[in-house]
């Protein structure tokens, strides 16, 4: 039998003609007994970097994962491919645990995924000591850094394995590190001296929106009945309450959601994930609990309707959407009231000042994002030290907002909020400058001021959204020890002088458009197939879907769309024409190739 090759797993193991991008380079690297720090976008195709070095390479591939809830999942992904794959977690029993070690110590397994608390048991290092160990990926490497959006404290402790196992190739892989997490992840984890990939952190086929916020469920409700009726998708919520109304509301009005956070039981959070990955057209509303290391394929859609902490979490997020290749979209309704509940947060947080420092700028950059007039994908993309040309695919570039100068509204707001002593929070200062005579602006004399109706000529929202532009600007600042009171920054005088301008974006409705195939949909791909094809298409679609239920797993773990429509195309009459389709491995093309044969076959 010949020695196995990269190329040759990918091929027969896998069903993937050829590597894609660094892929190729990083897995020679990690074969050829060297480190590596990956970074590469959701859906890129990370796990193969350490999947078939894991295969090729004597021994077991180890695989430090945070999430235990998905590696049932992941390993039945592996088994369906023929790759002998185990987990080891807090989940099993102890017969369970015990015939996985049992195979680790005969070398039966080519991968074991073991959650980071559980490989730093003595017991399970002394066991690894035992083996001959492939490689060790540590996945998900962003939860290492202090300073990112997903800090797992038990990651800074994998330094263990260098110290221990000074041989043995480490592989460190994430799709979301800015350049000072990447830093960090590479000390923490002494990578200094591996070598770095780093992919295009462009997603191409999501568009990204961002809409200004007046009523955020039923902004969301009427865009997921324009654009993803029937897809699946996830709904990030900050609190755990707002999770379940979102969930709640969006099932009244005929959409079936499930809720996810920290506070379910974990048997509910287990079913509803479960339902999640194996259903397709369920929508998850979720704190950010739920989420990294969905391998999901065909989710169309990621909502905000809480601005996220940082652009990092956002791109962590909205990069759970459209993992197949189809448009997908990532969609948010952003406020003010989004900006001053995370400055909040921040501020009474027990964090030190250096850490309140860099969350407050990381949160900036977010803020940022949301109020730009140019292209959305620029922005995000520089924010990873990337250059782009614009995209012609975000809401930016397709619908071109407007900006002014509004340093004239700008003065009469910073010239009001120094009227009333810096003491009074947003809607009394708008109350104040629309010269509307309440309760409380009789209390203090507030009719009385100069700049009293002085912005009568602008309502309400749109005051909202100077106030909301300004503090972006850091021209004001929320005090939340004084009631959250508005108050002027050093940045403020060279304006209300009259030595700077503003420019402000002008926020208007958006235009309804109509629902097309380049706005993502379940059949988003289905309109270049003949009607044949289509039909074809749907009855492999009902032949999986018994099948993974028959095999209790996610429709995706058998094949995913993407193959079923390239069969579909093809429509093959013999098993040597299955063979080379892309996603259609040896074991696969056992498994299910007759199968597959008689569907096409009554079409023919």
């Amino acid at each position: 039998m010949p020695p196995l090759t990269a190329l040759s797993v990918l091929q027969t193991t896998f069903g993937y003609p050829a590597f894609r991008g660094h892929q190729g380079d990083i897995i020679q690297n990690i074969i050829d007994g060297h480190d590596a720090l990956v970074l590469m976008p959701t859906g890129a195709g990370k796990s193969l970097c350490y999947q078939i070095p894991a295969i090729v390479r004597r021994g077991v591939g180890v695989v430090v994962s945070p999430l235990i809830a998905l590696m049932q999942d992941q390993v039945d992904a592996l088994n369906e491919l023929g790759v002998k794959a185990a987990f080891l977690n807090s989940t099993q029993d102890y017969e369970t645990a015990q015939d996985v070690e049992r195979q680790l110590r005969a070398g039966a397994l080519d991968l074991l995924y073991v959650a980071p608390e559980r490989l730093l048991m003595p017991r399970t290092l002394d066991l690894l000591q035992s083996l001959d160990i492939a490689l060790f990926a540590i996945d998900e490497a962003h939860c290492v850094s202090q300073w990112g959006h997903d800090f797992r404290p038990e990651y800074i402790k994998l330094s263990v394995l260098h110290e221990q196992f000074p041989s043995v190739p480490r592989v460190a892989l994430t799709a979301t590190a800015d350049p000072q997490t990447r830093a960090e992840i590479a000390l923490r984890l002494q990578l200094t001296e591996a070598r770095e990939f780093v992919s295009s952190f462009d997603r191409p086929n999501i568009r990204y929106t961002i809409v200004e916020k007046n009523n955020g469920r039923a902004q969301l409700l009427n865009y997921l009945k324009a654009e993803h009726a029937g897809d699946a998708g996830i709904v990030y919520c900050l609190s755990r309450k707002k999770v379940e109304e979102t969930a709640d509301f969006l099932s009244k009005n005929g959409i079936p959601a499930l809720p996810y956070h920290a506070g379910l039981d974990i048997s509910v959070r287990a079913a509803n994930q479960a339902r999640f990955l194996r259903e397709d057209n369920l929508v998850m509303t979720a704190t950010i609990a739920f989420g990294m290391g969905i391998d999901k394929p065909n989710v169309r859609f990621v909502a905000h309707l809480d601005l996220p902490k940082s652009i990092e979490g956002y791109y962590q997020e909205t990069g759970r959407a459209g993992r197949d290749g189809a448009p997908a979209n990532a969609w948010m309704a952003y406020g003010l009231q989004d900006v001053v509940q995370q400055r909040r947060m921040i501020a009474e947080s027990e964090a030190g000042d250096d850490f309140k420092r860099v969350q407050y700028a990381k949160l900036d950059a977010m803020i940022g994002l949301c109020e730009t007039i140019t292209c959305r994908r620029v922005q995000l993309l520089h924010y990873f030290d990337q250059s782009s040309e614009p995209c012609g695919n975000c809401d930016t570039c397709l619908h071109p907002p407007k900006a002014v100068d509004g340093t004239e509204q700008v003065q009469k707001l910073l010239s009001t909020v120094y009227r009333v002593k810096q003491r009074f929070a947003t809607g009394h200062i708008i109350d104040v400058l629309r010269g509307i005579d309440t309760e409380r602006v009789q209390q203090f004399h507030h009719a009385e001021l100069s700049t009293f109706g002085i912005g009568a000529d602008a309502s309400e929202a749109e005051w909202r959204a100077v106030i909301r532009q300004t503090i972006a600007q850091n021209l004001l600042t929320v005090d939340f020890e004084s009631f959250s009171s508005l108050q002027l920054t050093e940045l403020a005088r060279p304006v209300l002088k009259g030595e700077q301008k503003v420019k402000l974006r002008i926020y208007e409705k958006p235009v309804k458009t109509k629902r097309t195939a380049n706005h993502s949909s379940a059949n988003v791909q289905d309109a270049n197939l003949s009607d044949i094809e289509k039909a074809i298409f749907a009855a492999l679609r009902s032949w999986r879907f018994e099948t993974a239920r028959a095999h209790n797993v996610p429709a995706y773990v058998i094949f995913h769309d993407a193959t079923l429509r390239e069969i579909a195309i093809e429509k093959p009459t013999h098993l040597n024409e299955l063979r080379g389709l892309s996603g259609v491995g040896e074991k696969k093309l056992d498994n299910y190739g007759a199968e597959i044969i008689e569907v096409v076959a009554e079409f023919i």
